[in-house]
């Protein structure tokens, strides 16, 4: 198949997801075309069978902002003609999903079917914003198939968009491979032993907590040496960093900023942290369920389809902290019972969530909808 992949290019789950799909499909035999206003980050090489095309911007006097979506329609329609695309593959509906309904009129007559998948935010946030919600509704609806990546979001979707149609639950995947790597050079050794490392990877944004993060962090640093890697980069950023000065940690945190590549720094953690206010899936705790690593995280969304509580971490209600820290210390101070978290964690991850099992799905999703 030929297939045409829009995404946010950023390190956002969304982009990552969209990104690892693409790739695995072109190790699979399909050709695939990436199409977004910049490079997706973990496409760092154009691997065989992969191209991408860059959706220009440019600034008119007349046009007080520029209308973007319309410009990835015409980059998305360019694309299906001249690459002789079948699927067009957006992820997020707003704009990916809405550009490449409109890409698909402009190349009609031309046969080409449009599948959408639903991350989370796009529904839970932006989709259902008053200035969109309209539009995101016309997006699932008319997209010829809808993949979502949680029960929890298949649920939300109907709840929020009263929609009718199927809601194909594709799960978010991992590549074992990729976690069985060496400790990342940016993190420095441990000037003891015992010193445990806790992690947190994320955009940074208000839906992630991250003052939850350095308050749980400080607790457990009261009690147990420890220090705090911090993943990633956004608007509370500032917050973090204030917070840790105000509690007096700041000198055992670190800010490592935005990487491409999780896997050889999550080899470094001995407990991750995930106290957001909503997730619909919470990639960034298989990836680190995949490396071994038990999880503490909330209570919410579609995280509970991923992390077992009490078995390859824990979960608590959205912003106890108290919570989080009692079950983060208890196991750092159990070397047996953690060592048993990260072992299950890591089988869990790779028996449910490995790309061999997932891909597959994606591809029979777009061979039922090209016979369709």
């Amino acid at each position: 198949m030929r297939i045409g992949i829009c995404c946010y290019p950023s390190h956002g789950g969304s982009g990552v997801v969209a990104t690892e799909l693409g790739k695995h499909l072109a190790e699979g035999g399909h050709d695939v075309s990436f199409i977004s206003y910049a490079a997706p980050l973990r496409l760092t090489e154009l691997p065989p069978r992969v191209s991408f095309h860059e959706v220009e911007i440019e600034q008119y006097p007349l046009l007080k902002h520029f209308p973007y979506t319309l410009a990835l329609a015409s980059k998305l329609a360019d694309v299906v003609k001249m690459n002789e695309l079948d699927v067009l593959h957006a992820h997020y509906a707003i704009p990916f999903g809405a550009a490449a309904l409109l890409a698909k009129q402009i190349v009609s007559p031309r046969e080409l079917k449009v599948v959408l998948t639903l991350h989370g935010t796009d529904i839970t946030l932006v989709g259902n914003n008053a200035s969109f919600k309209p539009v995101t509704k016309m997006t699932i609806e008319n997209a010829d198939a809808v993949s979502v990546v949680s029960t929890f979001l298949q649920e939300e979707t109907v709840r929020q968009f009263d929609v009718q149609r199927e809601l194909n639950v594709i799960y978010n995947f991992i590549d074992p491979e990729r976690h069985d790597l060496e400790p990342c050079p940016c993190i420095p050794q441990c000037t003891e032993q015992s010193q445990k490392t806790i992690m947190h990877i994320s955009n940074f944004r208000p839906v992630k907590r991250i003052r939850d993060v350095i308050h749980v962090f400080a607790r457990i640093a009261s009690r147990i040496d420890s220090r705090l890697i911090l993943v990633g980069d956004g608007p509370d950023a500032p917050v973090a960093q204030e917070l840790a000065s105000e509690l007096g940690v700041l000198d055992r945190v670190k800010f490592v900023g935005i990487v491409d590549r999780v896997a050889p720094l999550l080899s470094k953690a001995d407990l991750f942290l995930l106290p957001s206010s909503t997730e619909s899936f919470g990639l960034v705790a298989l990836e680190a369920m995949a490396s071994g690593v038990p999880v503490i995280a909330s209570d919410i969304g579609g995280i509970p389809e991923v992390v077992e509580h009490g078995s390859t971490g824990y979960l608590a209600p959205v912003g106890d902290v108290e919570a989080m820290a009692r079950h983060a210390i208890d196991l750092l101070s159990d070397e047996d019972r953690h060592c048993a978290f990260g072992k299950e964690a890591q089988e869990q991850a790779r028996n449910r969530f490995d790309y061999r099992l997932i891909v597959p799905q994606y591809e029979s999703l777009y061979a039922k909808t090209l016979t369709t």
